[in-house]
């Protein structure tokens, strides 16, 4: 199979403007979630797709591929369809931009679940991980998904799911962590759905999915870094360098 990962890359952020620009250690954002996720060795090409001539700029003249965009899209998965619409690949990773810690493990394992016999009925692929702190679980700029006993995705939210109506019970909850994986026809099969109700209340593109009736497989992994949302999330990444 050929597989190329997608960097969907906006600059006018609405929580954190620019944040894709901001400087994290020696790089600015961007720069850490592109040269990471080609570090993996894992893709025939990596490539960053964005709106922004400053984000195109950054990436090309530190040697790193970038795409503009055509069009205005409403989700990061519509801007990386564009891209590959005339690409010859078989399945596509979307690394969101503001993920700088991307490692080869656990997209090695989310790129797993498309092999063998039993990957042939998965069309998207994305990943978990368990979240522990409460202060976490009720924040809203951490999208919890509910799983099924096959990993695949129930539903996602802001909110907190499942609700612990008994607190006596056990309970885990998962963190969806924004890398998706797509056979190229099911992603742009995406496009041409229009935005669905729940994804325009939760603002989670993946919810789009799911109310057009495409299961999406979830992988557990371990913590990839930090997601940089807000500044405070930026000022935590910095610890972890």
């Amino acid at each position: 199979m050929k597989i190329v990962a997608m960097i969907p890359a906006r600059y006018a952020a609405t929580r954190f403007p620019a944040k894709l620009m901001q400087p994290l250690g020696a790089k600015t954002v961007i720069r850490h979630t592109y040269d990471n996720t080609k570090a993996t060795g894992l893709f025939d090409e990596v490539m960053v797709v964005t709106d922004s001539d400053v984000i195109y700029e950054e990436i090309t003249r530190n040697g790193g591929k970038a795409k503009m965009s055509i069009r205005t899209h409403e989700s990061g998965s519509d801007r990386i369809a564009e891209a590959v619409t005339d690409m010859d690949v078989d399945i596509v990773v979307n690394v969101q931009g503001d993920e700088p810690f991307v490692r080869r493990e656990p997209l090695e394992k989310l790129l797993a679940v498309f092999s063998g016999e039993a990957g042939r009925e998965v069309q998207v692929g994305s990943l978990v991980q368990v979240l522990k702190e409460q202060r976490f679980i009720d924040d809203p700029n951490y999208v919890k998904v509910a799983l099924d006993k096959n990993n695949n995705a129930l539903f996602f939210s802001r909110s907190v799911i499942p609700y612990p109506r008994d607190p006596s019970a056990p309970i885990i909850y998962y963190e969806h962590i924004g890398v998706y994986a797509f056979r190229k026809q099911a992603l742009l099969l995406f496009t041409n759905f229009p935005v669905s109700p729940l994804e325009a209340v939760e603002k989670i593109e993946c919810l789009r999915y799911l109310e057009n009736g495409i299961p999406m497989r979830m992988v557990v992994t371990t913590y990839m870094g930090v997601e940089i949302d807000t500044p405070e999330d930026l000022q935590r990444a910095a610890k972890l360098l």
